[in-house]
């Protein structure tokens, strides 16, 4: 099948929207959004708002430009934030699992296969480590190349700083449960390392798709981020909600972000954003209803 659909001018662009039914009160401001922000791209954040069971996909009734451009500015911002939250995460997970290995196991733990659960999986990582150490144009990893010949691979503290957090999750994950694994997840105030796994590798999704700018809001992510049956720190009591929507990844963030940092100011800046675009649908997200009552979320508990 051959694609056939033409390149639209901008003015075509907004006349196919208003033909759907989206209510453009002012084509000259549309016209300008559409400039900068391509309607290919618009076109996920309009998805929620139209009827896609009907030809055309009209949009729903009293459905206006702003409402659609207002979600894309909530997305935008609430990728801001997150890759932020996610940042700090991901360095203090790097940071954990460095150190009790290192000094349990050595500098070069991340070469020994019996720590391992899995053999292939450990190749595979192994080859993806290699692979990153050859490309790195960090300094650290070029003066140890030049000024060591051995061991091949610089320590840990070194290579696992090359990691992507994809790939962090993954050697995580693969390694045997021991009293260093139990530690990690001890420290993060969670009662078992299955735990950790499911949020570091659903995290590392999230991560990605903000740094691509994807669309973030109401998306459908792994439904493998498992709940906490014990905890040390504050946790949700209401467990009744989609697993594969960001409500329980932007609380789990909350929960490792209160243990890494008490006083950060994640929730705050959450409820702020959600206040000041009241017409995004949170249900879309996950969120249930009374979730702001929840201890971790309360003005109560506030960080």
């Amino acid at each position: 099948m051959k694609y056939k659909k033409p390149p639209l001018t901008i003015a075509q662009q907004i006349q196919i929207l208003k033909d759907r039914g989206l209510i453009i009160e002012d084509e000259n401001r549309a016209s300008r959004y559409l400039s900068f922000i391509s309607l290919y791209r618009l076109r996920a954040y309009t998805y929620s708002y139209q009827d896609n069971s009907k030809p055309n996909q009209p949009f729903y009734p009293g459905t206006t430009f702003d409402i659609v451009l207002n979600t894309y500015l909530f997305d935008r911002k609430l990728r801001l934030l997150v890759f932020d939250a996610i940042e700090r995460i991901e360095i203090a997970l790097r940071t954990q699992i460095v150190y009790q290995y290192s000094i349990e196991h050595g500098a070069n733990w991340y070469e020994n296969k019996k720590l391992y659960r899995k053999t292939f999986l450990f190749n595979r990582d192994l080859q993806q480590i290699d692979k990153e150490l050859k490309r790195s144009n960090e300094v650290f990893i070029k003066h140890y190349n030049t000024t060591y010949s051995t061991p091949k691979r610089p320590p840990a503290w070194m290579t696992l700083e090359i990691f992507s957090m994809g790939l962090l999750s993954k050697i995580y994950e693969n390694l045997k449960i021991s009293d260093e694994k139990k530690i990690i997840a001890r420290n993060f105030n969670l009662g078992h390392p299955f735990v950790l796994e499911s949020w570091m590798h659903s995290l590392s999704v999230i991560r990605n798709i903000c740094a691509h700018h994807s669309r973030l809001w109401n998306r459908e992510l792994p439904a493998s981020m498992k709940l906490p049956k014990v905890t040390h720190g504050i946790w949700l009591n209401n467990t009744g909600f989609p697993r594969g929507k960001m409500y329980l990844a932007l609380s789990s963030m909350l929960f490792l972000l209160n243990t890494i940092i008490p006083n950060n100011h994640f929730k705050i800046k959450l409820k702020t954003l959600i206040t000041k675009y009241p017409d995004i649908p949170l249900c879309k997200m996950g969120f249930p209803e009374n979730w702001q009552n929840e201890n971790l979320w309360t003005d109560l508990n506030n960080n």
